[in-house]
This record gives structure tokens, sequence and C-alpha cells, in this order.
């Protein structure tokens, strides 16, 4: 990840006019940490909704592989802390509630139209 966009995140909370969070997983391939800047949204209920558009490409971005792989090795940078999260991924009635929040914003409308995988929606939660 960029140091500038890392010390923004860390100093506003957003990137690019959006809610940002630093978001860190371990490699599925390395086994490495591995740092990702992402928007997030309000998932109602005190969690942080964030999708895998990937700006639109064909494919998921690696950092939803290492979720997949590793999913008990998750933690974000959000509001000035450090959290351990627990990830989910929506579908069905969650996903399509959730992509209602997330769709209003047209970056990620715009994403959605340039492909044709439906774009992951992941609910992360603070671990208990």
């Amino acid at each position: 990840m960029n140091f500038v966009v890392g010390k923004r995140i860390r100093k506003t909370g957003e990137l690019g006019g959006s809610k940002a969070l630093i978001l860190t997983t371990v490699g599925a391939k390395t086994g490495k940490e591995r740092t990702n800047p992402l928007s997030w949204f309000d998932d109602g209920s005190g969690g942080w909704l964030i999708i895998a558009s990937a700006a639109g490409a064909t494919g998921n971005p690696g950092w939803y592989h290492n979720i997949r792989r590793n999913p008990d090795r998750i933690r974000i940078e959000v509001d000035g802390r450090t959290v351990a999260v627990d990830a989910e991924q929506l579908t069905g009635e969650e996903r399509a509630l959730a992509w209602k929040v997330i769709g209003d914003n047209p970056r990620f409308a715009g994403y959605q139209d340039k492909t044709d995988r439906v774009l992951p929606i992941i609910r992360l939660t603070e671990k208990n």
C-alpha cells in the first residue's frame, strides 16, 4: 500500500471522498501480511461493508482470496483504532439489502456495470 494513501486514511478516515479503512489480510499464497485501502459502508449494526470490486475487473481482488483462505487472520484500521474482525460474504436478501446502500455510490454502480461477475460484498464485524 502506498505510504501517502495509508497516512491520509489514518488521519482523515477518508479516501477520494468516501469513508475508508485499511484492511490487513494474510496472503493466500505467500502467508505474508498484506494491506489494502478500501472504501467502506455502514452495515447499520456497527459493522463495515466492503466490496470486492477490483474497479470492475473480470476477477476478484487479491484481498478477497486472502480473506477466504485465512478468515481468522483479518484486521482493519478504522476511526483511529485497530480491530480484529470476522468476515462474512453476503448472499441472497442480505446482499440485496447491502447493495441498496453501496449501489447508490456512482463509482461502485459503475464497477458493477463494467463486469459480468456479481461483485462480492463482505460484512466485517468486530471479533468478540
